[in-house]
């Protein structure tokens, strides 16, 4: 595939996106690729930081050489309706066509002959992100351990930890993350090695949306 050539892109906000997606995907049947050797499926752009998915870099990549699939997964944070109507506007300019409510299924549309989706983490539904939809992978035998993991995390806050109420949600994953045999692996490991359950069924949604937008 010559460079500069991604026929199917998706945009993102961080870095834990980038590295928890491909693994996600992969164990539900999908080879990625690893661009050594073979072409990755989806080309992923770390954005770095919601405020940077803005209108204009929307448009400049719809209007990029190739494109036929385009993909935005965003956090939800603490205003799911928010971030809706802001990245609706984002996308407006480009794609009047946008619905003005987002299903919990995801969006999937069709613009100008390239297929185009927004995923707001972690369902299109409530508040929360990235951590919010892995702690659905938790196996249903570490429920109890799940609970007390953020029993911990509301008495640390208690005692002073300095976390930021909106980032809870990462505060009782890697908690729980903390506990499990090895300790501490990271979100895209904890995935891999299925120390979370990436066939949960409450991920199917997410996986769902995914393949169908890119033709998966």
């Amino acid at each position: 595939m010559a460079k500069g050539y991604e026929p199917k892109k998706l945009l993102v906000e961080g870095q834990e996106d980038l590295r928890v997606i491909p693994e996600l995907i992969e164990k539900n049947g999908i080879r990625w690729g690893d661009k050594k050797s073979e072409a990755i499926v989806v080309s992923i752009q770390d954005c770095k930081g919601y405020e940077n998915m803005n209108a204009d870099l929307i448009s400049t990549e719809l209007q990029a050489s190739g494109l036929t699939h385009l993909g935005v997964i965003i956090d939800a944070d603490e205003d799911l309706p928010a971030r809706w109507i802001s990245i609706r506007n984002a996308c407006l300019p480009s794609i009047p066509e946008i619905p003005e409510e987002i299903s919990e299924k995801g969006l999937l549309l069709t613009t100008n002959g390239i297929k185009f989706g927004v995923w707001i983490m972690p369902d299109n539904l409530m508040r929360g992100m990235l951590e919010t939809f892995l702690a659905y992978m938790i196996r249903d035998e570490s429920e109890p351990l799940w609970l007390y993991a953020q029993e911990v995390v509301a008495e640390a806050k208690n005692r002073g930890a300095p976390f930021i109420d909106s980032h809870i949600d990462k505060a009782y994953i890697y908690t729980w993350l903390a506990w499990q045999k090895p300790p501490g692996r990271q979100l895209h490991n904890a995935i891999n090695e299925e120390i979370l359950n990436p066939q949960h069924p409450k991920a199917q949604t997410f996986v769902t949306w995914f393949k169908t937008l890119y033709e998966l």
